[in-house]
């Protein structure tokens, strides 16, 4: 592997130099006990593959969360640990059947969207190909995995690449200092953030491009960016809200179950309710579902993951915005009076 690197960059010293791991490309735990030694650096990359099938039918056969849990675990220890020392990480190989009817392949894909988010690495898409002229020994084989449909015309699932286009560009890192960090509530079953249209309409989903930034204090409130106000578990079933009384313990979220991904906030009856998002992508409240065992109740409307931003956040400001906010103190105040 070292000769490898050195005959690369000995060859052209302008090029990346990409080490896969082991074991079908999934396995760089090697790396802990024996580090690479170089006569060259900062142009290093690691490599490593995933997909739903890396782990068997696991992702049908178990419960997500826990599964959802495992897997990152497992990603972390063979190749995850390498972002921490300051490595590159490329996820060279991922993907889904694009038909949307393997079980395996969609629940797979909800956790891994939601870690490729957080961790923010660079990753390539298997595939783009629709169709091939041979393969397998069969003529004209559809790849129920490329982007393309078996004619080469068109998306084979435009949802699914609406979804990926999310995190096309880094949420952060070197050329994108756009702003200061701030944190995005992301929603990889649809690729979307939570956003706030108005202080009087509910918060929903939209494109991360136009989400608000938030800060996600350690008392563990989400506030907006730069304002008092936080969000808010009200009832089940209703909208989550924005309030600016944020001591209380419905004010409080914290990521719960294995995967990490359900919100959990607790109302002042000790009710314990998760975020989650409607038909419409409107954000509300609701009893946590598929926390654990249970292997036919899909959690994926209930995963939300707060992760890390320097991309241009959302700070348009107007007349109306301010005459809303200060409409909405006095209706606020008014109430508590």
């Amino acid at each position: 592997m070292q000769k490898g690197a050195e005959a690369v960059h000995a060859a052209n010293p302008d090029v990346l130099v990409i080490l896969s791991g082991l074991n079908f490309d999934k396995d760089l735990s090697f790396l802990r006990q024996r580090p690479i030694n170089l006569t060259f650096s900062g142009k290093l990359v690691f490599e490593i593959h995933r997909y739903s099938f890396t782990d068997g039918k696991s992702w049908e056969t178990g419960n997500p969360n826990q599964v959802c849990g495992q897997v990152v675990n497992d990603i972390m220890s063979r190749g995850g640990f390498l972002l921490d020392q300051g490595y590159p990480l490329f996820v060279s190989e991922f993907g889904a059947d694009q038909r949307g009817t393997n079980v395996n392949d969609n629940r797979y894909f909800n956790c891994f969207l939601g870690l490729a988010a957080e961790l923010d690495f660079d990753w390539a898409l298997w595939t783009l190909v629709g169709s091939y002229y041979l393969r397998e020994g069969v003529v004209g084989l559809n790849e129920v995995y490329g982007v393309m449909d078996w004619n080469w015309c068109d998306i084979r699932n435009s949802s699914f690449l609406k979804r990926i286009s999310t995190v096309q560009s880094p949420f952060q890192g070197p050329g994108y200092n756009e702003s200061r960090s701030h944190k995005l509530i992301f929603h990889p079953m649809t690729g979307l953030c939570v956003r706030r249209i108005s202080f009087f309409q509910p918060l929903e989903l939209g494109p991360c491009s136009e989400s608000d930034a938030w800060d996600y204090t350690p008392t563990k409130t989400l506030t907006l960016t730069g304002t008092y106000f936080c969000l808010q578990a009200d009832k089940s079933g209703q909208p989550a809200k924005l309030g600016i009384m944020c001591t209380n313990s419905n004010s409080k979220w914290q990521a719960i179950s294995d995967s990490k991904m359900h919100l959990s906030s607790k109302l002042q009856d000790g009710t314990n309710l998760c975020l989650d998002v409607d038909s419409k992508n409107v954000v509300f409240t609701n009893t946590c579902k598929c926390l654990s065992k249970d292997k036919t109740c899909d959690p994926a409307s209930q995963w939300f993951k707060i992760i890390d931003s320097t991309r241009k956040q959302n700070t348009t400001k107007s007349f109306f915005q301010s005459k809303q906010i200060a409409q909405f103190l006095g209706n606020t105040f008014s109430y508590i009076l």
